[in-house]
């Protein structure tokens, strides 16, 4: 039986009929852009029940999270569809995982209510532009921007968001309305008008959660289906795997019938989701300018608007999704392109707008639905984006009744796990000083998530800068001193390691030789060559020796490039000691291509 991975294994010849047109189109070229002709020719019949399998179990999924998520945007629950199905069909061509799936998520819809204020035109408006700048990025290789948000800022923020959303679904939970959506604000409103309180929202909220929770307890303890196992045995444990797969769907559904139940009766004791237009909008433009009773609010005004958005955004929707895919490409044995994934995401939310999507990215949840599910190809999303479409004609009657309460339920089980309450103590155990833009970012996060992130990746980065700066530098005390710095040599480290060799060197009676151990350093900068010829006068006018062990290739190709004199240099710690201590047998070499040794001088010249 073939596996999930020979599904994906390269294609050696191009399909047939297709023969390659020039050098700049291989079938290498073409496979590396449009990474479907690496697997569909190698498509097999498992796979495509696989894919069919995990893209129904992911359908089910999204729907009710989509509708959810759009409330969590601020949107009408239609837009969390409408955003929901292209990803799945892009992704078919463009992405590198097998797993990952593109649509609406808990914190990019967080980003979107902050950003965008719950006008569905801005929406639209901020994914066509997010699109554009990460496509941009894409095509310009600037993944390597996202390798400056290290793990405690993206944690302290996933915290902080999985708070904010949750805290933002009590409302619902509790049947209350008219409630702000600042963070801070909603606190106070939420404990002002808890005597509005509607007891039917709260005990099905309720009973939606613990339904979830029990299912997804189910799903966690399910044991593996084998081909021994009787007939009705394996039945029942498809059936099992069924339900608490599609658990969202379920309670939502189960919830929706309750309340027509209701509805049938007279009496309605909860708030319902309301109409829902059927099928999708027609595709058009996104709204570069808007009308309103107040006139018409331009392009620039709405560019202005949203703000710090247009950086934020696109940002953390390649964050998200880049971390998932190469989460599960490492858990599951395959390699992803982190660039092919930003035009990936970038194309997405461009034509997604087209649609009136607003932006998406990767989902981790539906992402490792979609891994346990046994996907083998991204072909699974066909299906996923299928079931999208086939709901909003079909199912839009019925999202009518859906309770509010029971998408809160969705919601907050889905955002919890969000909470990392482990990385305080695994920092503490192995980095405190990292607990630093964690805590930085998690607190900034309340009050605006720009502010956060942006702060939390500054603490990060003068965190690194200060270890440039203040390199380790192992001190070996005696006759002759001896330091050996731990990395690279860059300018803002140089004053202080002078100081230092000063202070240790020639600050005692009478002043000592000193060797520079240079054996980890493979990088210096022109600020440091200046630093290292005044320490050699610093020296030789105190009538001692700086010498240099250890000059690794690329050091020495700067060095003979400054061309600094008096600079003496050995290939051993015992030949510069004897040197040093003026005893036979030790030869320096002055850093110069007539005194370079000819073994270093053929790796320069190489």
């Amino acid at each position: 039986m073939p596996s999930s991975v020979d599904a994906l294994s390269p294609a050696r010849p191009l399909p047939p009929g297709l023969a390659p047109m020039s050098c700049c189109w291989s079938t290498e070229t073409m496979q590396k852009w449009l990474p479907f002709l690496a697997w569909l020719p190698n498509y097999t019949w498992y796979a495509l029940k696989m894919d069919f399998l995990a893209g129904i179990s992911v359908g089910l999924t999204v729907i009710p999270q989509a509708l959810a998520y759009a409330e969590v945007a601020g949107l009408p629950p239609q837009y969390g569809l409408y955003s929901a199905f292209m990803g799945c069909f892009v992704y078919f061509f463009l992405g590198t995982s097998r797993d990952v799936t593109l649509g609406p998520t808990a914190i990019m819809s967080l980003l979107v209510s902050f950003y965008t204020f719950g006008k569905p035109a801005y929406a639209v408006l901020l994914a066509f532009l997010s699109g554009c700048i990460q496509l941009g990025m894409g095509f310009l290789r600037l993944g390597l921007l996202l390798d400056f948000i290290s793990c405690p800022v993206i944690k302290g923020f996933t915290s902080a968001a999985a708070i904010t959303i949750s805290f933002g679904q009590i409302k619902n939970l509790l049947g209350l309305q008219h409630i702000p959506r600042q963070f801070f604000l909603q606190v106070y409103y939420i404990f002002r008008n808890i005597g509005e309180t509607r007891v039917g929202d709260v005990v099905l909220g309720l009973v939606c959660m613990l339904l979830l929770l029990v299912l997804k307890l189910m799903r966690d303890h399910v044991p593996p289906v084998h081909p021994e196992m009787p007939p009705g045995v394996r039945l029942s444990h498809g059936l099992v795997w069924t339900a608490t797969t599609a658990r969202n769907a379920l309670v939502v559904s189960f919830a929706a019938l309750v309340a027509y139940s209701f509805e049938v009766t007279g009496y309605q004791p909860f708030v319902l989701t309301g109409k829902t237009p059927e099928g999708l909008p027609e595709p058009h433009v996104p709204p570069f300018s808007v009308t309103t009773t107040n006139g018409t609010v331009s392009f620039t005004e709405m560019v202005q608007g949203m703000g710090a958005g247009l950086a934020v955004v696109p940002l953390v929707g390649l964050l998200e999704s880049i971390a998932v895919a190469k989460s599960f490409a490492s858990q599951n044995n395959y390699r992803v392109d982190a660039n092919q994934e930003l035009l990936a995401i970038g194309l997405t939310n461009i034509l997604g707008s087209i649609f009136s999507s607003f932006p998406v990215t990767g989902s981790f949840g539906r992402t490792a639905l979609n891994a346990q599910s046994g996907v083998c190809t991204p072909a699974g999303g066909l299906m996923t984006g299928t079931l999208v479409l086939l709901s909003l004609d079909y199912l839009t009657s019925f999202f009518y009744y859906i309770p509010k309460s029971a998408l809160a339920a969705v919601i907050i089980m889905a955002v919890v796990p969000l909470f990392d309450t482990k990385i305080v103590r695994t920092l503490w155990r192995v980095k405190r000083l990292d607990l630093l833009p964690l805590c930085v970012t998690f607190l900034l996060c309340f009050w605006e998530v720009q502010y956060g992130i942006l702060a939390g990746t500054l603490v990060s980065v003068l965190i690194v800068l200060h270890s440039v700066a203040r390199p380790k530098i192992q001190v070996s005390e005696g006759q002759v001193l001896i330091l050996q710095p731990a990395g690279g040599l860059h300018f803002p480290a140089i004053d202080n390691l002078r100081e230092d060799i000063l202070n240790r060197a020639l600050g005692t009676s009478p002043p000592r030789c000193a060797i520079l151990d240079c054996t980890h350093v493979f990088s210096i900068d022109y600020t440091v060559v200046q630093g290292l010829g005044e320490l050699m006068e610093d020296f030789h006018k105190r009538g001692v020796t700086l010498a240099l062990i250890g000059l690794q290739v690329p050091v020495l190709r700067v060095l003979l490039s400054a061309d600094l004199k008096g600079v003496l240099y050995f290939s051993t710690m015992e030949e510069a000691e004897k040197y040093l201590k003026q005893e036979p047998g030790a030869q320096p070499y002055n850093v110069s291509e007539d005194s370079v040794p000819e073994h270093k001088i053929a790796l320069l010249k190489a």
